[in-house]
């Protein structure tokens, strides 16, 4: 625990930065099986944003735990810190009036729930996103092979077979990706985004 520590505010407050973007910060917290269509949406999302001119960046496994992440393992402790980093990384990219988009399976209720406090403590929005698909379909979808591997008990701790999967109670949004389409998930997104005044 790091102590002695003085916060030094900067030069810029929230309301000028939003003014001078144009936008607010928000988390979009997209949460869900694998191959539920996280990253096929998010990375959707974030291009559409991005084509409104709007200041938006997309975290995910990739780019996380390659990085910031990668001296953490699968284990339920290291899923845990991993999703308190996200969400401390995602707040300071909320605050910056930035649309912070998250692509994890972040599978226990209590972890989203810190990284909402985080952001709510600050003032800042927080939209989680259930996109949803029965076991059934991500199973027969498995792009990577990850379910097949686990079941055969190849993959220890795997969401959804061997490790749970915490659903949502009451989330801003929640996507059938069995019902719908990359195109009509993304625009229920942009609806709400708009809706609420994070875009124009």
């Amino acid at each position: 625990m790091s102590t002695n520590i003085t916060f030094h505010p900067g030069s810029v407050d929230a309301q000028e930065r939003v003014d001078l973007l144009k936008q607010k910060g928000v988390t979009i917290w997209l949460t869900g099986l694998s191959a539920s269509g996280k990253s096929t949406i998010a990375c959707a999302l974030e291009q559409h944003l991005l084509h409104l001119h709007k200041f938006a960046y997309r975290l995910d496994g990739d780019n996380v735990r390659l990085g910031l992440n990668k001296d953490l393992g699968f284990d339920e402790k290291s899923r845990v810190e991993n999703i308190r980093r996200i969400g401390e990384v995602s707040k300071l990219f909320a605050d910056s009036a930035c649309i912070a988009i998250t692509a994890f399976i972040s599978p226990y209720i209590a972890d989203r729930q810190v990284a909402r406090t985080l952001h709510e403590q600050s003032g800042l929005g927080f939209i989680e996103v259930f996109v949803d698909a029965p076991l059934s379909v991500v199973e027969q979808r498995d792009p990577k092979g990850l379910y097949k591997a686990a079941r055969a008990g190849e993959i220890k701790n795997f969401t959804g077979i061997s490790a749970p999967y915490e659903p949502p109670e009451n989330p801003e949004l929640h996507i059938r990706t069995d019902e719908c389409d990359v195109a009509q998930a993304v625009e229920i997104i942009i609806e709400y985004l708009t809706k609420h005044d994070y875009i124009s």
